[in-house]
């Protein structure tokens, strides 16, 4: 699809654009963080302990006396970076191996497809807490678990288009002339899967971020005193009477990046004309 007709369709939605436009603030926070944090997110004050939102505190303050809003700030760096890295580790790994799973076929298919089906048949939050409880908690085991159990769908997703594209005239006509295989894949397939990868990646995102805050949240991700908005929402549990503000801010956080990017993937996936994405991995919860 040429670019302009892309970026018409993308500017006509209006959900689109304000699932772009929750996307770039939240982008441009957390980039601004170290500037926009009005206090130190890692150490507390004791006498300023569940401090109500003021002018001191804009979100209040928790039980370690700690300014809410810089948390806040500084686990949005952490949610994007997880939901990036394990991303670009799911596609990595789902589309090589889609990639290879649909131009080969036979008994490379079945292995990586079957292997794949076993991945998708356990629910993704449960897959994610038993490999994580496996080893020692700490963010690079979240980055590489939410993107290996990411893959299959991914791989799901870039065969369906393999499988479509290996067998039109142009690859034929590739495969005629002498092109080995590392080239029909390179220059012939793999352009055919950039747009569902695209939309599914986008997406993945949203899940990588749910599933982060999740383990945050029964204590298998970012371990203390790094700022993660699901590790916030657990020190806020008990204090909903006495301080409803240490969860809710993390909480709300949580829905609007992930409704975001949700919003985003849809306007993607209408622009960019793709169909029948089907599950897409991203350890979603």
């Amino acid at each position: 699809m040429a670019a302009p007709l892309f970026w018409t369709r993308l500017a006509r939605d209006p959900w689109a654009r304000f699932g772009l436009g929750l996307v770039a603030i939240l982008a441009l926070l957390a980039l601004l963080a170290p500037w926009l944090a009005p206090g130190d997110p890692f150490r507390g004050d004791l006498s300023a302990s569940l401090h109500p939102p003021s002018g001191a505190f804009l979100l209040g303050s928790d039980a370690q006396g700690r300014d809410v809003f810089s948390r806040l700030l500084y686990g949005a760096r952490l949610s994007l970076a997880v939901g990036l890295i394990s991303q670009s580790i799911a596609l990595a790994l789902g589309v090589t191996l889609g990639l290879v799973s649909g131009y080969y076929g036979r008994w490379m298919d079945g292995v990586i497809m079957r292997v794949a089906d076993v991945t998708l048949a356990f629910p993704s939050l449960l897959l994610l807490i038993a490999i994580a409880a496996a080893v020692k908690p700490s963010l690079p085991v979240v980055f590489v678990v939410i993107g290996i159990v990411g893959w299959a769908g991914m791989a799901r997703i870039v065969r369906g288009q393999v499988l479509q594209a290996r067998g039109l005239e142009y690859v034929q006509a590739a495969r005629a002339l002498g092109a080995s295989d590392a080239r029909i894949i390179a220059r012939h397939l793999l352009p055919n899967v950039i747009a569902p990868v695209i939309v599914a990646a986008t997406l993945g995102i949203g899940g990588a971020i749910m599933a982060e805050a999740a383990l945050s949240f029964i204590g298998l991700g970012a371990q203390p005193p790094t700022p993660s908005w699901g590790s916030m929402v657990a020190e806020g549990r008990d204090l909903l009477r006495v301080a409803p503000w240490v969860s809710i801010a993390p909480g709300v956080a949580i829905g609007l990046a992930v409704l975001g990017l949700n919003l985003l993937g849809d306007g993607l996936r209408d622009a960019l004309d793709v169909r029948g994405l089907g599950r897409v991995g991203g350890g979603g919860a």
